[in-house]
């Protein structure tokens, strides 16, 4: 099966004496085993990468989940402490290369952090603290030291009919995780909402109008992508993605030669 590259978001961590640009194994491992690609990790250096050199080698783009959050003077939120921890690193690399994919046509898949980042790129702006506004669940991880009970499967989100997502899962209901404590708030006007929570929280997210696979969603699929078939669609479908743009460039150069 071929197995086309794709761009992977890093975090700049601090620890054992250096610097690190990395990204957590459950996103690489969801990566290659359930979308098939092969994954490649793009170091936070910002506007000293030349996003459309990566986006001619790559067949697709994964913005991944974090610890850390967007930084509010990016969408006009409070930069308070309260609101990190931030990882400015990070922002100035994948704002711009969520938008150079999106012109491009490059596949894209945003996670958790992702789909915030995704949003702001685009033009929107997010909640904070969101388990404190009337009427709101609490979307926050359950208090565990227990990694596979914080990130349980325990909510139910409604996808949108007629919409890219109700084209992987089929509209209606399906059961996801929550570990998220901020949501989209004001939504990215090239933007349309795929799923809701019960509470009218937006779960996920596509470009309008993309020239290819565009989503983005609040959720971690990426954990349970080896034992629940609705985490391991969203992957599948990304992979697809992929392989199809792959094969749109090789046709192109056959066709140029």
């Amino acid at each position: 099966m071929q197995q086309p590259l794709v761009a992977i978001s890093t975090d700049v961590r601090q620890f054992d004496n250096y610097t690190w640009h990395a990204a957590p194994q459950q996103y690489l491992e969801a990566a290659l085993s359930a979308a098939g690609v092969f994954p490649v990790l793009v170091p936070s250096f910002g506007d000293r990468l030349d996003f459309d050199e990566l986006l001619s080698s790559v067949d697709g783009v994964m913005i991944t989940g974090s610890k850390s959050n967007v930084h509010p003077s990016l969408y006009g939120g409070d930069a308070s402490e309260a609101n990190g921890p931030y990882d400015p690193a990070r922002d100035a690399t994948t704002l711009p290369l969520i938008r150079k994919a999106v012109e491009r046509g490059v596949p894209l898949l945003a996670i958790c952090r992702g789909i915030q980042e995704m949003n702001v790129a685009l033009g929107g702006t997010l909640a904070t603290e969101i388990q404190e506004r009337e009427g709101s669940l609490d979307h926050r991880a359950p208090a565990s030291d227990n990694q596979d009970e914080r990130f349980a499967i325990r909510q139910t989100i409604s996808i949108k009919p007629a919409s890219c997502l109700a084209g992987v899962f089929g509209a209606g209901d399906i059961m996801v995780n929550s570990v998220h404590r901020q949501a989209i708030d004001r939504l990215g006007p090239k933007l349309q909402i795929e799923a809701v929570a019960s509470d009218g929280t937006v779960e996920a997210v596509s470009v309008r109008d993309a020239r290819a696979f565009a989503v983005g969603v609040q959720w971690h699929p990426e954990y349970w992508v080896k034992s629940d078939s609705v985490s391991a669609r969203i992957f599948r479908a990304f992979g697809d993605a992929a392989r199809v743009h792959a094969a749109a460039k090789s046709d192109a150069r056959a066709a140029a030669e």
